[in-house]
């Protein structure tokens, strides 16, 4: 099913996304610099460049760089004078993803924030509220993530939550993988809140079986 999921991902992708030079090269760097493959697809990256268009995002939080690839998509989606605040806790992440942030000239859209999140979260106070809010960090940390987000978002700030169905194994109660354990407890919170109104959906392609939730902050 891998390669039929793949192969009509790339189908779509080649019909629907204009290459582009600087989001190849960019991925070149991260293969080239060691990086995990975690990027987002290139459709998804305009799923999200969409979703910053749709709610007229001007200030976007992004929990999780690696090397920038989702960062571009959504900084370019924002107005000239738009702002993305990215945090990464790997130093060999953070260089490579500053390299890609210069070569696509959006050192003056994004700020990345170096360090461990838990802990570079608690100095954003002045940059809130968000319009959105990327979560696409270590999973076993969602849950305190997702109250972060909450804390630093307004009435119809959208939240996005990535991997989560983690090739199914988001329905095992039983599982010992902590970051199954950490998007279990993160979709629960959600649907508890009456804060949000939220969703998630299961999705298939080149990154395997896996799904994202989105949430929006009620009135």
């Amino acid at each position: 099913m891998q390669q039929q999921w793949s192969a009509v991902d790339n189908n779509l992708i080649s019909s629907l996304i204009p290459q582009d030079e600087v989001l190849r090269q960019v991925l070149e760097n991260n293969l080239r610099a060691g990086l995990p493959e975690h990027d987002v697809a290139a459709n998804q990256g305009q799923l999200l460049a969409l979703l910053v268009r749709m709610v007229q995002a001007r200030r976007v939080l992004e929990i999780g760089t690696l090397g920038a690839y989702s960062s571009i998509w959504m900084a370019r989606a924002l107005p000239e004078d738009g702002k993305l605040i990215t945090l990464e806790a790997d130093p060999l992440h953070a260089r490579v993803a500053r390299e890609n942030i210069t070569l696509a000239g959006l050192n003056e859209r994004i700020v990345l924030r170096e360090g461990p999140a838990l802990e570079t979260l608690a100095e954003l106070g002045d940059d809130a509220p968000f319009d959105l809010i990327f979560i696409d960090a270590d999973k076993p940390n969602n849950p305190h993530y997702l109250e972060w987000a909450l804390r630093y978002s307004r009435p119809g700030t959208l939240i996005i939550g990535d991997n989560v169905v983690r090739d199914g194994e988001v329905i095992n109660g039983q599982s010992d993988d902590a970051r199954v354990q950490g998007v279990r407890r993160f979709i629960e919170m959600m649907g508890d809140d009456p804060r949000l109104t939220a969703t998630a959906l299961q999705t298939v392609g080149v990154k395997g079986w896996d799904g994202f939730t989105l949430a929006i902050v009620n009135g």
